[in-house]
């Protein structure tokens, strides 16, 4: 009788040793899968569009030829120059509506959003109302939108309600000159030239004045003032 409940408990002992060495080799296995199909590790790298050009390439470019991070990038280097602290938080696209944060001597902060626009794109409403909103994720009081464009109705209306203060490309171009080490290079001589032309008056064939038009092109022309009476043209 005691040897069978010996050989019983021996039995029992063998099944728990045997069933632990299973479980140990179905670790072992789960782990060799995960390492052959855990995904390699890539690289972090920013998007060729985040790339700027040297500083000193940036202060003699044309505001129309700089991209929005070098546009950023501008007015980094200006507000240090008029004693200012600046947080370049844009670099990389996620600024979250603030480009930059300009810290004062008094450390009063003021969230500032960028946007180097063409003349006929103006800043929407929504993009100030994204900067009242983003200003308190860096702990600003105040806000600064600055373009190269202007603002529409509905966003000027906006920044006036919300205190948002804004700076429109007359504005921009001005500070920048008066600054002195912002000097963008000339605008090409063939450009120059059509300025002059366009200020000179030009008289038609039949005795009128002639003006500047467009064909479907966008190309400029002289067309005569009493157009359809006169078609006379004349180039540029």
């Amino acid at each position: 009788m005691e040897l069978s409940w010996i050989v019983i408990g021996g039995l029992i002992a063998l099944s728990i040793l045997l069933e632990r060495a299973t479980n140990r080799k179905r670790r072992k296995r789960k782990g060799r899968n995960k390492q052959r199909t855990a995904p390699p590790k890539v690289k972090a790298t920013l998007s060729p569009s985040t790339e700027v050009r040297q500083d000193a390439t940036i202060l003699q470019t044309p505001l129309q030829e700089l991209s929005g991070f070098e546009f950023e990038r501008l007015l980094a280097l200006y507000f240090r120059d008029q004693g200012y602290k600046v947080e370049e938080t844009g670099v990389g696209g996620n600024d979250g509506g603030v480009d930059l944060v300009l810290v004062d001597r008094r450390g009063e902060r003021t969230a500032v959003q960028a946007k180097r626009y063409a003349d006929h794109n103006k800043v929407p409403v929504q993009t100030v109302r994204e900067l009242v909103g983003a200003k308190r994720n860096h702990n600003c009081v105040l806000t600064l939108l600055i373009t190269t464009s202007d603002l529409t109705e509905p966003a000027k209306k906006e920044a006036e309600q919300f205190h948002v203060d804004y700076w429109h490309g007359g504005i921009v171009e001005r500070k920048l000159a008066a600054w002195g080490k912002y000097q963008p290079r000339k605008q090409k001589q063939s450009v120059v030239r059509n300025e002059v032309a366009a200020t000179r008056e030009v008289i038609c064939k039949c005795g009128q004045p002639m003006v500047i038009r467009k064909n479907k092109q966008g190309m400029p022309f002289y067309g005569c003032s009493k157009f359809p009476n006169c078609r006379h043209t004349q180039s540029i």
